[in-house]
């Protein structure tokens, strides 16, 4: 499940991560008394589960009440990614004098939770060269290991026991919630000196959220979404035509903020998890089957704890009970992963060494033929 930015910030007010004081709502009329509680200046943000807001002008600065009557509906009648606009989060401006990236996820292959810091914030993973990556096990991240990030992206002073501070209440919130990824971005150096989380990004576990009862508020499904769940895996509908397929959230997620990125639309966010069987994978594409805008699919798999080949046998069984009969776009790589192109050889399926080719060829095929 991925959490809106409103609700990711709910869950760092509980663990003690500081962010800017903010209000949401999801009609005017509350937002009208929003404004009015919190004071001009501030920035009228979409909420919606995908990235790319600011360039899209789901981010607005606003001064006023009559810049509020006239930005506020158009960002509540917004569609970003293919995803309309859930709910308008209204929040003060910080003074800002460096922003940098923190994110937390787990890796399912190694088993593990990853650090990833960079001194370069505000805009997307993908695209930042200068990373620090850190493995850290299964547990919360402990203070030495904290101090150790820290200064490998070029901390000093009081900024150092203040990156400390929040990489462990984002250690411990993203472990007690069993998250598969917490980020934020931009994490901002004040001009005071200290730190604040401007953004949030949070995604639990599908398979462990029956255990967090206080995690059910957020849930908001659609009937083929619900299926998904019940069969084991992770699916957002959206209003593109181009299916995104892949395992582990971060790479789900990079995958389809790099399709939209380049011009494609996604007609869905489908993480088939860590512990995908054939039978799944097939599931999955019956969902995909139901969902008439799909023109194309994009797949995007490591194959780590799940074999590639257990993916192809999926596709292979749904092109032979004629189940898909859309373009297909692959990359698949690790565990067997070249039996699995030998397996897919004479298919619909195109594969590709990188995911860039692959988006491109799926972006000009859907261009090509509208």
């Amino acid at each position: 499940m991925r959490l809106l930015e409103y609700q990711a910030k709910e869950l760092f007010k509980e663990y003690g991560i500081r962010t800017p004081e903010s209000i949401s709502s999801k009609d005017i009329e509350k937002g009208r008394k929003d404004a009015k509680e919190l004071g001009y200046p501030f920035v009228i943000k979409a909420q919606v589960p995908v990235g790319g807001r600011g360039k899209a002008g789901g981010i607005q600065k606003c001064t006023n009440d009559d810049e509020f009557e006239l930005k506020y509906p158009q960002i509540l009648d917004m569609s970003i990614k293919g995803e309309k606009t859930r709910a308008i989060l209204l929040e003060k401006m910080a003074d800002i004098e460096k922003e940098l990236y923190l994110s937390l996820f787990l890796n399912r292959s190694k088993r593990c939770y990853t650090i990833i810091a960079s001194a370069d914030g505000g805009v997307e993973i993908e695209s930042v060269k200068n990373q620090t990556i850190r493995e850290v096990g299964m547990g919360e991240v402990n203070s030495e290991t904290a101090e150790e990030v820290a200064k490998e992206i070029g901390l000093n002073g009081s900024a150092i026991s203040d990156f400390v501070d929040m990489l462990q209440r984002l250690s411990k919130l993203t472990v007690e919630k069993e998250a598969e990824l917490a980020e934020i971005n931009p994490l901002a150096i004040l001009k005071d000196g200290t730190l604040m989380a401007l953004d949030g990004k949070l995604m639990t576990d599908d398979n462990s959220n029956f255990r967090h009862d206080e995690l059910q508020k957020y849930l908001e499904r659609s009937e083929l979404e619900e299926r998904a769940e019940k069969s084991g895996f992770s699916l957002v509908e959206l209003d593109g035509n181009i299916a995104v397929i892949g395992n582990g959230a971060g790479l789900v997620m990079s995958t389809f903020d790099m399709l939209a990125d380049n011009g494609g639309k996604p007609a869905c966010f489908l993480d088939v998890g860590g512990g995908a069987t054939e039978e799944s994978v097939y599931e999955s594409l019956t969902l995909i089957s139901k969902m008439k805008r799909v023109k194309a699919i994009l797949v995007n798999l490591y194959g780590g704890i799940v074999k590639t080949t257990i993916v192809a046998s999926a596709f292979i069984k749904a092109y032979d009970n004629k189940l898909i009969d859309v373009p297909v776009y692959a990359r698949l790589m690790g565990a067997e992963s070249e039996k699995s192109k030998v397996m897919l050889n004479d298919t619909k399926t195109k594969m590709f060494d990188s995911v860039e080719q692959a988006i491109n060829g799926v972006v000009m095929e859907i261009t090509k033929n509208g």
